[in-house]
C-alpha cells in the first residue's frame, strides 16, 4: 500500500514536498527504465554470448575464461562497495548518482568493445588480456554506472509506489537491452562475416546505441530527495556504524538475495540457453527464437504488475510468481528436446518470473526507509552498492562454476565455432540447463516466505514522518 495516500498534517506534507514525495512524470519513468535497457545492451552481451565468443570465436579454453570470470569477481564485488561510498560523497549541480551516468558512459562503452578484441596468441597472454579488458567492463565502468544507476530511484523520489512504478519500467525496459544486444548479435554476426572481426563490428553497433539511452537517463532524470538538513542535524558516522546497520538489516539481506536469484538464473540460461541449442537441439539460431521469447513475455508480465499491485503487494505477487517458474521449469523436463514444448514452458516461466524481477528494485527502495527507521541512518548508495556486490560475486562463481563445470565435462573450444563435443559435454550442458534454475528459484520462495515488510511499511513510514518533521532522522 502507497503510504502516500494518507493525509499528512501540515507539516508533515511540507515535509514531504521537500524531501522528495513526489510524482514522477512518465518521461521521466521511461527514461530512467531506458538506463538499464542502456546497461543491458551491454551486460547483457557480456552475461550471455561473451563465453560463447571467447571459447567458440577466439579459441580461448574454457578453464581460461572460467578462471578470469572467479576472479574478476572478488575485485568487481568490492568495487560495488566503494563506488558506493564514492556517490555517497559526491555533490555536484547535478546531484550525487546522476553525474555518474553522463562521466561513465563512453569509457563503459569503449571497454565493452575491447573485449571482444582478444589477440590470437598463447594462453597467458589471453588471459592477461581478457582479464584487464573484462575488468576495465565490469569492475570499473559497469559498476560506475549501474550502483549510481540503482541509487537514482531512491534519489528521484521517496513514495514507495513511484519507487515501484520505477522498478517497473526498469524491468519492463532493461530488457529490451537484451532482445538488442542477445537476439540480434548472431544473425548480425554472421551477415558481417561470422569471425572475430563480425563480433568487434557488432558490439560497437550495440555501444553507440548504448551511450546515447545514458545520456537520455540523465537529462530527463532529476534528484529531488533532500535530507540533507536533517543529516546535518546527526553526528558524523563512522564507516564501522554504517557497516553494522547495513550488515543487521534483515530486508538487505533478504533483497539481495532475491536480486541475486533473477540474475544467477539469467547467467545460467544466459550461458547455457546458446550450448544447448548448439549441441543438444542442433540449431545454434534456435536460440534467438527462445530467448527473444523469454524476454518479450518477461516485458508483458512486467507490464501487468502496476494493475496486480493494486490487489496484492509486493511479496505476495513475487512468492506466486516464484511457485510458476518451478513448476514451468520442472515441465521443461518432460520433453526437453521438443522445440515447442520448450518455447511455451519458457514463456510460462519467464511471466512467472516477471513480478519479483519487476519489483525487487522497488523493495530494496522499501530497505533503505526500513534502516533509517531502524537505525537513523539513510543508506541509499551502500544498499544498491552493496547488493551489487553480492550479485556480482553470486553470478561471477556461478559463470566460474558452470564453465569449469563443462572444462572438466571434456568440452572443446574452437576459433571456427565447428567442434565437435563428447557426449560427456553434451550430457553436462543438459544437466545445468535442467537443474540449474529450479535450484535458485527455490532459494527465491524460501525467503519470500519471510519477508515481512510489506506489512510493518506504513508503520515504517508514518514513524519516519514524524521523525523528519521534527529534523531528525
Amino acid at each position: 500500500m502507497d503510504h502516500t495516500t494518507t493525509s499528512p498534517t501540515p507539516t508533515t506534507e511540507n515535509l514531504q514536498e521537500r524531501s522528495g514525495f513526489v510524482k514522477i512524470p512518465w518521461v521521466s519513468r521511461i527514461a530512467y527504465g531506458l538506463g538499464d535497457t542502456s546497461c543491458n545492451v551491454v551486460y547483457g552481451m557480456i552475461n550471455t554470448l561473451l563465453t560463447l565468443f571467447y571459447t567458440d570465436y577466439a579459441g580461448v579454453p574454457f578453464v581460461t575464461v572460467g578462471l578470469v570470470m572467479l576472479i574478476s569477481r572478488f575485485f568487481d564485488g568490492s568495487s560495488d562497495v566503494i563506488m558506493g561510498v564514492l556517490v555517497s560523497k559526491t555533490k555536484t549541480k547535478w546531484g550525487k548518482a546522476r553525474p555518474w551516468i553522463l562521466w561513465m558512459a563512453i569509457p563503459y562503452a569503449v571497454c565493452a568493445v575491447s573485449m571482444f578484441c582478444v589477440p590470437q596468441s598463447s594462453n597467458t597472454i589471453q588471459f592477461w588480456y581478457i582479464f584487464i579488458t573484462y575488468n576495465l567492463c565490469t569492475t570499473v565502468c559497469y559498476t560506475a554506472i549501474n550502483v549510481p544507476y540503482g541509487t537514482l530511484s531512491t534519489m528521484m523520489t521517496r513514495s514507495s509506489h513511484e519507487r515501484d512504478l520505477l522498478s517497473i519500467f526498469r524491468m519492463a525496459l532493461s530488457p529490451v537491452g537484451k532482445i538488442i544486444a542477445v537476439t540480434f548479435t548472431l544473425p548480425v554476426v554472421k551477415m558481417m562475416g561470422n569471425d572475430q572481426a563480425a563480433w568487434i563490428k557488432t558490439m560497437s553497433i550495440w555501444c553507440v546505441i548504448a551511450v546515447i539511452l545514458l545520456f537520455i537517463c540523465f537529462f530527463q532524470c532529476k534528484e529531488t530527495v533532500n535530507l540533507e538538513q536533517q543529516a546535518a542535524n546527526t553526528k558524523k558516522v563512522g564507516a564501522g556504524r554504517q557497516i553494522k546497520a547495513l550488515l543487521s538489516n534483515p530486508y538487505f539481506w533478504a533483497t539481495l538475495i532475491l536480486w541475486t536469484v533473477t540474475c544467477v538464473h539469467t547467467t545460467i540460461i544466459g550461458t547455457d540457453l546458446p550450448y544447448y541449442c548448439k549441441y543438444v537441439l542442433g540449431n545454434d539460431t534456435i536460440y534467438s527464437l527462445i530467448y527473444t521469447a523469454e524476454i518479450v513475455s518477461l516485458i508483458v508480465g512486467a507490464i501487468a504488475c502496476p494493475m496486480l499491485l493494486k490487489k496484492f503487494n509486493k511479496r505476495d505477487l513475487s512468492l506466486f510468481g516464484c511457485i510458476v517458474v518451478v513448476v514451468a521449469h520442472a515441465l521443461i523436463m518432460v520433453n526437453p528436446t521438443n522445440v515447442g514444448w520448450l518455447l511455451a514452458m519458457t514463456i510460462i516461466r519467464s511471466l512467472g518470473q516477471a513480478p519479483l524481477t519487476s519489483v525487487v528494485f522497488g523493495m530494496m527502495g522499501d530497505v533503505v526507509e526500513y534502516g533509517q527507521w531502524k537505525s537513523h541512518l539513510r543508506q541509499e548508495s551502500l544498499v544498491f552498492g552493496a547488493g551489487s556486490m553480492g550479485f556480482k560475486i553470486g553470478t561471477g562463481i556461478t559463470s566460474a562454476v558452470m564453465t569449469l563445470m563443462l572444462e572438466g565435462a571434456g568440452f572443446l573450444s574452437s576459433t571456427a565455432g565447428g567442434a565437435v563435443q563428447p557426449d560427456s559435454a553434451v550430457s553436462m550442458i543438459t544437466t545445468i540447463f535442467k537443474f540449474g534454475p529450479i535450484l535458485v528459484w527455490i532459494v527465491a520462495i524460501i525467503v519470500l516466505v519471510f519477508y515481512k515488510l510489506d506489512k510493518i511499511y506504513p508503520k515504517v513510514m508514518k514513524e519516519l514522518a514524524e521523525r523528519e518533521a521534527r529534523g531528525e532522522m
